[in-house]
């Protein structure tokens, strides 16, 4: 899984952008100042990669942590701002950043942004797999043994949470909070059964004894052992 580092002093965007960036199956960090950064990338720097990097912090500076960043470790980064300028732009390069995106963004751009940079480091993997059930991320499909299976947004969204955590039994209250959108939309405990049921149409061989989506009666969900 690739894990991002957010830094953002904007409550709402953190929240709105966790939430989508984790429905797309990455791993977040989020931190809202230079110093708890800096900090978090001196003490384990390994652990992410790829820096989301506000450039107008309430404490300190996107470009200080983009300039830290670049001589510890090689990872890259995306500037996330609302400076239009010129120079704003050009600074953040000069400095080492790979791309830059201006607020406000459409997430899939975003997302699309991400790919491209990770792609060009080489360390992305973009495929999750599960006993013959596959998604690319970067392209946004799920196929099944080789043939191509058509899902609704939520449905991927939901097939990426179980693929992203194999082994692990997801309670209903943790998949309804992760399926929370972009757009501040819950989805509810009726929806979610619905959704799972159509999910286990498309992709189980049989609905009513499946082997990709299991229940734990009376504790959630479950994709593998």
């Amino acid at each position: 899984m690739t894990h991002i580092l957010l830094v953002e002093d904007d409550k709402s965007i953190v929240t709105n952008l966790t939430a989508f960036l984790k429905q797309e199956g990455f791993g977040v960090t989020a931190v809202d100042g230079q110093s708890k950064a800096l900090e978090l990338l001196e003490t384990n720097g390994a652990g992410f990669d790829l820096l989301l990097l506000d450039i107008s912090l309430a404490e300190g500076n996107g470009f200080a942590v983009c300039g830290a960043a670049k001589s510890m470790l090689d990872i890259p980064v995306i500037f996330l701002t609302a400076s239009g300028d010129e120079f704003s732009v050009v600074t953040g390069l000069d400095l080492g950043a790979d791309d830059y995106i201006a607020k406000p963004f459409r997430p899939r751009e975003l997302i699309s942004r991400i790919h491209s940079v990770m792609r060009r480091y080489g360390n992305t993997s973009p495929r999750l797999e599960f006993q013959g059930l596959s998604a690319d991320t970067a392209k946004g499909t799920v196929s099944k043994n080789g043939s191509e299976i058509v899902l609704s947004a939520l449905e991927y969204r939901l097939l990426l949470l179980f693929l992203n955590n194999q082994g692990i039994m997801l309670t209903r209250t943790r998949l309804l909070e992760e399926l929370w959108d972009i757009a501040g939309e819950f989805v509810n405990d009726n929806t979610l059964t619905v959704y799972i049921k159509r999910l286990r149409e498309k992709i189980e061989d049989d609905p009513q004894h499946p082997i990709y989506i299991k229940t734990i009666r009376g504790m959630g969900y479950k994709m593998g052992t």
